[in-house]
């Protein structure tokens, strides 16, 4: 009974099961997609991260209010000339101090989603005592002050205070809301039991600040939320690409460690393979011949030539193979030496042309003269050339024509072009006929099966040499496949020095 879980040898390369090990990063993704969905645009999470960076702001701004408040305490003593406003400030300040306190204990607590509420409303209380402070501030009179003096530093210092507290509690909601709803209720009520336009009018203006701070506060508030969403999402998907780079490193390693070994099994196995095949083509041939004496049996002749031609079939696809993983593996070395490609041209159409005439296909030679050599592999462009040209007379029908060229390339080097009036391949078969083991469709149909590994051990080779391959095809017209060494494979023709006197050498003299 199955388990669900491969046990295939593919499992060595990738692993597709392997899910938990993103499976943190994406839950943390989702979460904060879900915080950005949310219709209140934030979540428990969030506002525990809000929560503390607001007392950390706190606390690293808990001298500003005791130095204003001492501040207005001595500037309005110096106005009113009376001692209570000590009293006031000594009240502010304990309230202040008694805030502080409460922001330090929270800020050693462990703060979660289930307590936060209760801590935020602690908060908020603290600022509504600190708003009571400001309240009895408001109520102040002065008899001796004279005149709207008086009036107007109430409204200056309670505007500034309203201005410090909403840029020190942003992040805290609604803190500004409450914390001065006190004043407001005691401008209210001095306006209305005075009577008198100055405080009418410093009522109208605070309620007016108010309401300008506490839009303020909630936009900075929306922004700052924002702004850590974007961040924990940057974070989340950060590490989702780390598992996801972990994992593809982990993949390569294995598909690495699979070439190796596929590398290895091929390459142990040639000897393995060559050696029996070497024995069956040579037994299968003597008796397909008759060398020692005719066969009694007329199929057993038949029967020995078809073992020949299949071990001979067998043999090319296993140094097919074994060029194809040699080259994959980089253990492909280039035994480079002067090279002419009009010769090899030549010669593998001296190589093909008996196929060719089987089947009556016409070989027609377009070469430029006088081509300089080229400094490649022999044996590596003879390979290519030929499967080219095999390609070519495999696919063209009865009666068909093979144009075969050579000359400069518009860059300075070399190429060898061979195109045929075959029945050419569709445009979405052509990466399938350039990867290993593809076949087009038409190829399926023929007779002559190949292996598939012609042209890509063609790209392969023209790769090591820095080269080019270019296949151009159109249906029921035919194929072009084009070979390119580049420029700097060019050797170039050095004229022979002329004959000039030699030079004498200086003689040296002794003391």
């Amino acid at each position: 009974m199955s388990n669900g879980v491969s046990t295939s040898t593919d499992k060595n390369i990738v692993d597709l099961t392997r899910s938990h090990h993103s499976r943190a990063a994406a839950k943390a993704v989702r979460t904060t997609r879900e915080r950005l969905q949310s219709d209140q645009g934030v979540s428990p999470a969030f506002d525990v991260e809000i929560l503390g960076m607001h007392l950390s702001a706190t606390l690293q701004g808990a001298a500003v209010m005791p130095a204003i408040l001492l501040l207005v305490t001595g500037f309005g003593t110096y106005l009113t000339a009376e001692p209570r406003l000590f009293l006031w400030a000594i009240f502010a300040l304990s309230i202040h101090a008694l805030c502080i306190l409460l922001v330090k204990r929270a800020s050693k607590a462990v703060i979660t989603p289930e307590n936060q509420k209760r801590w935020r409303q602690f908060l908020l209380a603290g600022q509504v005592a600190m708003g009571c402070s400001w309240a009895i501030f408001a109520t102040q009179q002065c008899a001796t002050c004279g005149g709207s003096g008086f009036v107007f530093f109430k409204g200056a210092v309670l505007l500034l205070a309203l201005s410090i507290t909403a840029m020190a509690n942003m992040l805290l909601r609604q803190a500004v809301l409450f914390g001065f709803l006190p004043t407001v209720a005691a401008l209210v009520y001095l306006s209305l039991t005075s009577r008198q336009m100055l405080d009418l009018g410093l009522t109208a203006v605070f309620t007016t600040a108010l309401i300008f701070f506490i839009y303020i506060t909630n936009r900075l508030h929306q922004a700052n939320l924002k702004l850590l969403s974007f961040q924990t999402e940057k974070d989340d998907l950060i590490a989702e690409l780390e598992v996801a780079k972990s994992l593809s490193d982990e993949a390569r390693r294995r598909a690495e460690e699979a070439n190796m070994a596929k590398s290895r099994f091929l390459a142990s196995m040639s000897h393995e393979l060559r050696t029996p095949l070497n024995a069956i083509l040579g037994f299968s041939e003597v008796m397909a011949t008759e060398i020692l004496g005719p066969l009694n049996n007329p199929l057993y002749k038949e029967y020995a030539g078809d073992i020949h031609r299949s071990g001979k079939h067998l043999l090319e696809l296993i140094n097919e193979i074994l060029d194809l993983s040699r080259i994959e593996a980089g253990k492909y070395e280039l035994s480079e030496e002067v090279v002419s490609l009009l010769e090899l041209a030549e010669d593998g159409i001296g190589m093909i042309q008996l196929r060719a005439k089987s089947k009556n296909i016409r070989i027609e030679e377009q070469f430029e003269q006088q081509l300089p050599s080229v400094w490649a592999d022999e044996k590596a462009m003879r390979q290519v050339v030929l499967n080219l040209l095999s390609n070519a007379v495999k696919f063209t029908p009865q009666g068909g024509e093979i144009i075969v060229k050579a000359g400069w390339t518009a860059g300075g080097g070399q190429y060898v072009s061979i195109r045929d009036n075959g029945p050419g391949i569709p445009e979405n078969e052509i990466p399938v006929v350039l990867s290993a083991f593809g076949q087009g469709s038409i190829a399926i149909k023929s007779a002559e099966q190949g292996t598939g590994l012609g042209l890509p051990i063609v790209q392969a080779i023209l790769a090591k040499h820095g080269g080019e391959f270019k296949l151009k095809s159109k249906l029921r017209e035919g194929t072009e496949v084009i070979a390119i060494l580049p420029s700097s494979r060019v050797l170039e023709s050095i004229p022979a020095v002329s004959d000039a006197k030699a030079v004498e050498p200086r003689r040296r003299q002794f003391a």
